[in-house]
């Protein structure tokens, strides 16, 4: 298992896994003009050729937002979410990051779990934020000494 910079050529097999887990996915363009970016960061998890999932955040300044948090299902519960986080979160460090945000379904317990062990905390919720189906989000901040 590698934890890496995502590429072009994994383009294709990240919005299909975007689109088989999320129920509003990005689109092969929204990776495209975001990946890349030198303030944005977004890494895979590969083994034996086969994206198990991915992660990203946007950064301005010395904050990120997280997005894009996927593991495909058949890979769960292996530690790959928190192995690709822990990186992330180091790659933001490298860039000045000391603050990290993310939003997360308040219904989603495994999620926030996983967050609250890295040390995020519930900053509030955003009313409705999630559609298909509507949900609310819990708001979540991580401060790291940079």
């Amino acid at each position: 298992m590698e934890i890496r910079r995502m590429q072009e050529g994994d383009l294709e097999q990240v919005v299909a896994l975007e689109k088989a887990i999320f129920s509003e996915p990005w689109s092969r363009k929204g990776f495209e003009e975001t990946y890349q970016k030198k303030e944005n960061c977004y890494l895979v998890v590969e083994e034996g050729g086969e994206i198990l999932a991915y992660c990203g955040f946007w950064s301005v300044l010395d904050e990120a937002d997280i997005c894009n948090v996927a593991v495909r299902r058949d890979a769960r519960r292996r530690g790959l979410a928190k192995a690709m986080l822990k990186e992330l979160m180091e790659e933001g460090r490298k860039l000045g990051v000391t603050a990290f945000t993310l939003e997360v379904r308040v219904g989603n317990m495994p999620a926030i779990a996983l967050y609250r062990k890295l040390g995020f905390e519930s900053a509030g919720v955003r009313p409705g934020f999630y559609t298909k189906p509507k949900e609310d989000a819990l708001i979540m901040w991580k401060m790291q000494k940079g």
